[in-house]
């Protein structure tokens, strides 16, 4: 019987993939199918193979180990990933190469996989506590460490690099990153920003601002995003704010937002994408200076005592 009307959805050509008979595939399919049918189609026990099969090549590889921490980056110029564009290299380094590189070299590593709580502007600080990330090694040649050989560790990344700055690095197992990603939605993380308006204006001019809590606002998928994520409205809530008057055209504002909040846009609007935003509670035109990520609101990893 033909493999699709079996299962017509469990079998789908994808670019990456180079089979379509995957693993989670096949298993989906043993899932759908009536079990009645399943004898139509296959002997039960299956016949006796007729011919001797014969070993091709054998591949040994080590289980992935999985090392997780948090990161502070003090660089308003270091992507946290390798910045790319049509195969040419705009920045020379990101967080994930300044973390994994030493990683590979001391777990005798293949390649990696980064992940991480949200992630930051390649012009943003992530001060505080800095942001939970979790680093997958595949095929690590060394897998065994002592807690203090993975603090000498975090002290060597630290050592080699004042653009960022690790905490709380650890093994962790594969289930454990899942916290990461757990309810990531309804976190939320602090930022500080300095902001710029074209009009004068006066301390009492945004304390008003001071008194609004759980603001909903709608935000279209940014401009800037728009070519690598699909066109959405996203409701956010804007928790708390709180100014600081610098002077007559600058302010700093702190806030505490729902996690997956585009805070620049929740600034200057967007050309009006991002609705109620800064400049129009105001009635003015406002921009974005400066923007530190002050806490990610996950408690995962565990914190260490250094």
């Amino acid at each position: 019987m033909e493999r699709g009307a079996i299962c017509p959805d469990c079998f789908k050509p994808a670019k990456n993939k180079q089979s379509v008979f995957t693993r989670m595939a096949v298993m989906k399919a043993l899932n759908k199918i009536k079990e009645e049918d399943f004898h139509k189609q296959f002997p039960c026990p299956p016949n006796s193979p007729k011919a001797v099969c014969t070993v091709l090549e054998i591949e040994c590889a080590h289980g992935a180990v999985f090392v997780a921490g948090r990161y502070n980056k003090y660089s308003r110029s270091l992507p946290q990933t390798p910045w790319i564009i049509d195969g040419e290299r705009k920045l020379e380094s990101s967080v994930e190469e300044l973390i994994s590189d030493h990683l590979l070299t001391v777990f005798k590593a293949e390649s990696f996989n980064f992940s991480s709580s949200g992630r930051e502007d390649v012009d943003v600080r992530t001060l505080g506590n800095g942001r939970p990330f979790a680093i997958e090694l595949v095929n690590p040649h060394r897998v065994h460490f002592t807690s203090q050989e993975i603090k000498e560790l975090q002290q060597k990344i630290n050592k080699s690099s004042n653009k960022i700055q690790v905490r709380d690095l650890q093994l962790v197992t594969r289930e454990a990153i899942g916290h990461m990603k757990e309810g990531e939605e309804e976190k939320t993380k602090t930022y500080s920003a300095l902001i710029w308006t074209n009009k004068a204006i006066q301390k009492k001019d945004i304390e008003f601002l001071n008194d609004i809590k759980d603001l909903k606002i709608d935000q279209k998928t940014p401009l800037r995003v728009l070519h690598r994520r699909p066109l959405a409205v996203r409701t956010r809530v804007i928790h708390f704010m709180e100014t600081h008057y610098v002077d007559a055209h600058h302010f700093r504002l702190y806030l505490k937002t729902q996690a997956g909040t585009y805070i620049k846009e929740f600034v200057h609007g967007d050309f009006g994408r991002t609705k109620p935003n800064i400049g129009s509670l105001m009635n003015m035109t406002a921009d974005i200076l400066e923007l530190d990520v002050e806490s990610v609101d996950v408690d995962w990893p565990p914190a260490l005592d250094d």
